[in-house]
């Protein structure tokens, strides 16, 4: 799901014009509803709780002229009926205008929300059958109402006061038009609706109509993604009897949920957008580092940033963006699609046509590996480390343990359909036990549960919760990531700064946590405190990746094919179980130099003294013994320099 804010003058000129049209160009003075005719996509049709408080009727065409008054000028959609029907009734002019007003005039209107199902579902809902289309369709529209209804419950609120101190949520809900489109510029199969919601809403103590806090939605946006996600796979997998699977799109980026059984390389038939940027995107990282300015200097950097990359990546859009091909209708779209599918390479007649039997027979395979109950202990710790790790300074909010909270659902799952409110049970699991709250609020709003800071409670030192005269030396330094002990380093490998974070990284973590807090289980020990799991040589380090400790001797640190039938391999890429099979040897390697120095001591070969620590930094990093540490520093795997922590995996 992607969110844009729309103002007044963007809805004369970019939605009226091109968006509600299919993204084409609609001719000047051609009416709305014909414009969309020939453009081969469907009305707007209203939607949301808040469409019966405007007197519309939920499901009912939006008509050009509601659009141009609720979201042009932020008026009641029939605000001129209603100034008609009070000038006609003898009210004054300025009265009868207010009787279409919805509160004060704003900037803002409304935001548009695009919500597209993932690539394996449009290659279903494109070459399936027609029964397949609507089921898909069906699901898509069922999701899209569990996320505006989770808006209007648990984002949308309306500020008023004194410089919006007071925060409420709408009474009646918000509204929201719809339009529904069935291709991509580049003419392939792109299901995606265009959701234009209103920002405005009643305020429950006065009656009064007032403005939705828009930052509050775009806070939100990417746990409203995961919720979308999560319910349209979900809904499918429910309909047409199929499961799901991660898929890497970009290595050691967080993989995506996708059909299982349908080939991934038939995705690159539909991304040939995809290419045209990446090419494009390459040329202006180029450019990016090479700028300089009058007097030679680097203009910008030596890398690109994640945040140049992003904007970089927008850009590269915007340059290759084809016409909008001519228009077709549906029925011809799929026809044009299939026959398209069938010269594709890695696709052909076979398997276009047996494409949900493939995925059906994968999902029987995977159902049967799928446990019933979700572990609510296992995946707050699991999303704790996977939010720590990924912020850069180790600090959260709630909304990001909501969204992490979604996606791993979406991973253990596999297309089955959740408890209601197991999502929040899990962030609350996970604020109680390993979160502590370090928020310094100095406003009314900061007090907001929304609005908490926290960090992971493996922090060396927890920050005060309220800004004092004694706090302010406190040691803010974020806390140590978890994952760090367990990585295979390398020379020059981690000396790059924490951001851009790897999903890799995360990984490791969230194997690290889950398995102490196994361990804490099964001892009945705390997982948290100062003498809680600090193992102190690396064979006890091993036994953190172990089940069962009696199980760890003479097998290797992560035995990857034990792994892969465990459930938590459900959630793992092909890639992330390699990584931590690297992960695993390398604590290997630690373990036997550890159990070789411990043999020595009990025979009683050890040398001692100084000879013992030569030995020992012999065994650690192969360097020849008798020389001082400092001798041997540029033998040593280069580790991060102060003020650095590891970063990402080059």
């Amino acid at each position: 799901m992607d969110i844009a804010l729309i103002t007044a003058g963007q809805m004369y000129r970019y939605f009226l014009r091109q968006v509600l049209i299919g993204d084409g160009r609609r001719p000047a003075r051609q009416p709305l509803k014909k414009a969309q005719q020939d453009a081969g996509v469907p009305v707007g049709r209203w939607m949301g709780r808040g469409v019966p408080a405007l007197g519309l009727v939920l499901g009912a065409e939006v008509t050009e002229a509601q659009l141009r008054s609720l979201f042009g000028e932020g008026r009641h959609p029939d605000a001129d009926r209603l100034v008609a029907e009070q000038l006609t009734a003898g009210k004054k002019p300025e009265a009868a205008r207010r009787a279409g007003a919805l509160g004060r005039k704003v900037k803002v209107t409304g935001a548009d929300l695009v919500f597209r199902p993932q690539p394996t579902l449009q290659l279903l809902w494109a070459l399936g059958n027609e029964q397949t289309r609507m089921a898909i369709e069906a699901a898509h529209e069922r999701a899209i109402v569990s996320v505006v209804a989770w808006i209007e419950d648990d984002v949308a609120v309306i500020r008023y006061g004194p410089q919006g101190i007071h925060r409420t949520r709408p009474a009646h809900g918000l509204v929201a038009a719809r339009f529904r489109h069935y291709e991509a510029r580049s003419g392939m199969p792109l299901l995606h609706d265009h959701l234009l919601l209103s920002l405005k809403g009643v305020r429950p103590k006065d009656g009064a109509w007032g403005a939705v806090h828009s930052t509050a939605l775009l806070e939100s946006a990417v746990a409203a993604s995961a919720l979308y996600n999560e319910v349209v796979m979900a809904e499918v997998c429910k309909a047409l009897g199929l499961a799901s699977e991660p898929r890497t799109v970009t290595p050691g980026r967080r993989p995506v949920m996708e059909v299982a059984g349908v080939p991934h390389e038939l995705i690159r038939w539909t991304s040939r957008r995809s290419a045209q940027i990446a090419a494009c995107l390459t040329d202006l990282e180029r450019e990016y580092v090479a700028a300089t300015d009058d007097d030679g200097n680097l203009k910008f950097g030596p890398e690109v940033s994640e945040r140049a990359r992003a904007k970089l990546n927008r850009i590269a859009a915007l340059k290759t963006r084809p016409a909008k091909p001519r228009p077709r209708t549906l029925t011809q779209l799929r026809q044009d699609w299939q026959e398209s599918a069938r010269d594709f390479p890695a696709a052909g007649a076979d398997l276009i046509d047996s494409l949900l039997e493939r995925a059906r027979a994968a999902a029987a395979v995977i159902r049967a590996r799928i446990a019933a109950v979700v572990d609510v202990g296992l995946a707050a710790v699991a999303i704790t480390a996977t939010v720590f790790v990924m912020n850069t300074d180790g600090c959260f909010h709630r909304r990001h343990l909501l969204a992490e909270a979604r996606r791993h659902l979406a991973l253990v799952q596999r297309g089955r359909r959740r408890e209601p409110g197991l999502d929040e049970t899990i962030v609350k699991t996970a604020l109680a036990a390993h979160c502590t709250d370090i928020t310094e609020a100095r406003t009314e709003r900061g007090e907001e549960r929304d609005y908490r800071l926290y960090t992971a409670r493996w922090a060396p030192a927890a920050p005060p919760r309220s800004r004092t005269p004694a706090a302010v030396s406190v040691d803010r330094r974020p806390a140590a990531d978890p994952a760090v002990p367990f990585l295979p380093l390398q020379p020059g490998e981690w000396d790059i700064p924490r951001v851009p974070l790897r999903h890799d990284r995360a990984v490791i973590a969230t194997a690290v946590l889950t398995a102490r807090l196994r361990t804490a289980r099964r001892t009945g020990r705390p997982l948290y405190g100062p003498t809680a799991h600090q193992p102190k040589t690396p064979a006890e380090q091993l036994l953190l990746f172990a089940q069962e400790q009696q199980h760890t001797a003479g097998r290797p640190a992560v035995d990857v094919a034990v792994l892969r039938t465990d459930l938590e391999a459900l959630g793992l890429t092909a890639e992330q179980l390699g990584y931590l099979s690297l992960a695993g040897q390398h604590l290997s390697k630690l373990r036997k130099n550890a159990n070789r120095r411990a043999h020595q001591v009990a025979s009683g070969s050890a040398p001692g003294g100084q000879d013992a620590a030569d030995a020992h930094r012999q065994e650690e990093t192969g360097a020849p013994s008798g020389h001082r540490q400092d001798d041997q520093r540029a033998h040593q795997p280069h580790q991060p320099g102060p003020g650095h922590s590891p970063g990402a995996h080059r």
